[in-house]
């Protein structure tokens, strides 16, 4: 038996060689941090990538013992850029030992090939952070009661599960950033993706920065339920392209969420944060509550899900005209022949002449003379 050929590796440091390698780099890059931990003389630099920052101890009325909650400041740069290397593992890792797989046995084209990586990836993510973003839900009482979401605000004070959240969130969407030349991102898909990638950053990175988590947590968790509907669909439809009632119950959904953000953002920036006591801009008590923002905040929400609905008409429109070009080929390849042509009725007309002739002329339809 001979040896099977090794394709030549890529020369090192050119870009083939990063695209290939760059989960290994990156896991270098992670465990140098790790390592820092050992020794007394890193740990304080390493820690800070690693563990959350800025634990506080906080006195409340209800509860005898204090609480320890956190804050944001500066150091957090650090510990979303360790986690943006442990998404882009866990990105690879994925995109190796379950959609290269399936995408092997489906057979698809590069146009659909490309998009079932990006359904498969956003499918996983938007699972997870739906599970647990649900159950933080389940234990805070604002879920229940919305006029908490504007009452005590600033809200500066997060429990480390909300505080690891965002954390996670911003540090994902960050690496969607360099997966995009780490995936060979067709050019075309670049500007499309670059749109939902900016804005998923530019509003997350804002309510955790503006001391508006409640209301961010409480809008991320039915958005990303649909988006994970959507994507669960489209990874169904690839399989088998008959399968499209995901479809269906997503757009009902699509709108119901849409109608829930710009209801809960109207009831908070409209009414709730402007009739508070606590209004003024204080960027060391984390208090942002003046009209401009409160109007620039709302503007944003507006304009994202205008963009939104923009965007999910256009998709419907075009499904609509693809079923009706679809039904319309198939009326033709089941509607009956056209009427035979002159020439062909006189052919047949000869034909059955011909026929007629010889019949008379056959010596079997002679009728026999009477005796």
């Amino acid at each position: 038996m001979g040896f099977r050929k090794k394709n030549k590796s890529p020369p090192v440091l050119s870009h083939e060689f990063v695209i290939q390698n760059h989960a290994d780099m990156v896991s270098c890059v992670a465990m140098i941090i790790l390592l820092g931990l050992m020794f007394e003389v890193t740990a304080k630099y390493a820690i800070m990538f690693i563990t959350v920052q800025y634990n506080v101890t906080h006195a409340t009325d209800d509860r005898p013992e204090p609480v320890n909650v956190y804050q944001y400041g500066p150091k957090d740069m650090a510990t979303v850029f360790f986690y943006v290397l442990i998404a882009i593992i866990l990105h690879a890792l994925i995109q190796e030992y379950i959609l290269d797989k399936i995408n092997r046995r489906l057979h698809l084209s590069k146009t659909k090939h490309s998009k079932f990586n990006e359904s498969g990836q956003l499918a996983a993510f938007y699972l997870f952070s739906f599970i647990w973003g649900s159950s933080i839900l389940t234990a805070e009482e604002f879920a229940t009661n919305p006029t908490l979401l504007w009452e005590g605000y600033p809200h500066n004070h997060m429990f480390f599960q909300v505080k690891f959240f965002y954390i996670c969130q911003i540090a994902y969407w960050l690496h969607a950033l360099p997966e995009l030349y780490f995936q060979k991102v067709r050019k075309e898909d670049i500007p499309r993706q670059l749109y939902y990638i900016c804005l998923y950053v530019f509003h997350i990175a804002g309510a955790y920065i503006l001391n508006l988590h409640r209301l961010g947590l409480i809008l991320l968790v039915p958005h990303y339920l649909v988006e994970l509907l959507f994507h669960a669909s489209r990874l169904f439809y690839f399989s088998d392209e008959n399968k499209q009632k995901g479809f269906t119950l997503w757009a009902l959904l699509f709108v119901i969420a849409r109608l829930l953000t710009l209801t809960l953002s109207v009831l908070t920036f409209g009414f709730g944060l402007a009739r508070t006591e606590n209004q003024g801009f204080s960027i060391a008590d984390g208090n942002f509550n003046v009209l401009t923002i409160r109007i620039s905040c709302l503007a944003a929400i507006c304009l994202t899900q205008a963009w939104m609905m923009w965007k999910f008409i256009n998709f419907q429109l075009k499904k609509w005209r693809e079923h009706s070009q679809n039904q319309a080929t198939k009326k033709k390849a089941t509607s009956p022949k056209s009427k035979p042509s002159k020439k062909e009725s006189g052919r047949g007309n000869a034909a059955n002449g011909v026929m007629k002739s010889d019949e008379r002329t056959s010596p079997r339809s002679r009728k026999p003379k009477a005796s």
